[in-house]
């Protein structure tokens, strides 16, 4: 007999405002728990010092997460300089302390020129990756190091918003993987002089940019109902609306929802082509284009529900 599972059937993105000193599990938890989800999962981790956007994926959604996975993201942060810690970041131990030299906002605009575009960064200890099954921040946490590959990351810019001598803020748009707090480090030690980051916030992250829609956990706590709070939900599809979309008639939405390929107009679409499925204006999942007049299903929506 099937277990059946806790909670309610709720479906939808949330662009949750992470707060500071919570992790993203427990941001998740607590969102889960308000929204009283059978189901959910976030898009990419934040760490505890960090704030902002962390979408939430309830139910459905949880299936098409992976393209938040792989999106770009944006940060704010503030980099002080002269002080190294173990984590990069100002909750970790100082190991160190340097003086820093007389820089002008030129010499920093210099060395930010030599972080933009592709570049090598090792990931840090403190991250969630992984070596021989355990994550390194675990390792890090008994004080233990091993190798890490250097892997190659794109910061598309880093715009300078302040400089104060030994401090200056940042925004900057990178790709998947980049950690802030390592591009932080390595800035500090071009300019001679070692940094950490003390705050980090998220603004956007693929689709969802200057997170005008963010609710914080207490905001969500405020609304009267669970009407209300799942009102404030994204639907599904947002997560894949950079793919192109394609209309599909009856017959063709009950083979494709039976696991089978279907006759749909594809437009000219080349295959192999990932797309978005709709049969009037409601979103069945994704398909795959496998020919000039032919798609066969890739991930769908809950077949009963599509």
């Amino acid at each position: 007999m099937a277990r059946r599972r806790r909670g309610l059937p709720v479906d939808g993105v949330l662009l949750l405002d992470k707060p500071r000193g919570a992790s993203s599990n427990h941001a998740l938890q607590r969102a889960r728990r308000l929204f009283q989800a059978q189901k959910a999962g976030h898009t990419g981790t934040l760490d505890p010092m960090a704030t902002g956007l962390l979408p939430v994926c309830f139910g459905e959604a949880t299936k098409f997460s992976a393209f938040l996975l792989e999106a770009d993201k944006t940060y704010r942060t503030r980099v002080e300089l002269g002080v190294i810690t173990d984590s990069g970041d100002a909750e970790g131990e100082v190991v160190e302390r340097r003086a820093v030299p007389g820089l002008t906002e030129a010499d920093l605009r210099d060395v930010l020129e030599r972080f933009t575009g592709e570049i090598e960064q090792v990931p840090p200890m403190h991250s969630a990756l992984k070596h021989q099954g355990r994550k390194l921040y675990e390792l890090a946490r008994e004080g233990k190091s091993v190798e890490r590959a250097a892997r190659r990351v794109r910061v598309y810019d880093a715009r300078l918003l302040s400089f104060e001598g030994t401090a200056f803020e940042l925004e900057v748009r990178v790709s998947k993987g980049t950690y802030i707090r390592t591009l932080a480090e390595d800035i500090g030690e071009a300019l001679g002089c070692g940094a950490h980051i003390s705050a980090l916030r998220r603004l956007a992250s693929g689709p969802f940019r200057d997170a005008e829609g963010m609710r914080a956990p207490e905001q969500l706590e405020a609304l009267p109902d669970q009407a209300a709070r799942e009102a404030v939900l994204l639907p599904v599809d947002v997560l894949v609306a950079h793919l192109p979309a394609l209309a599909v008639d009856d017959a063709a939405a009950r083979r494709l929802c039976h696991g089978q390929a279907a006759r749909v107009d594809v437009g000219g679409l080349a295959a192999d082509a990932i797309v978005r499925l709709y049969r009037d204006e409601a979103f069945l999942g994704l398909g795959t284009v496998t020919g000039p007049q032919e798609v066969a299903p890739k991930r769908l929506l809950n077949t009963a529900a599509a």
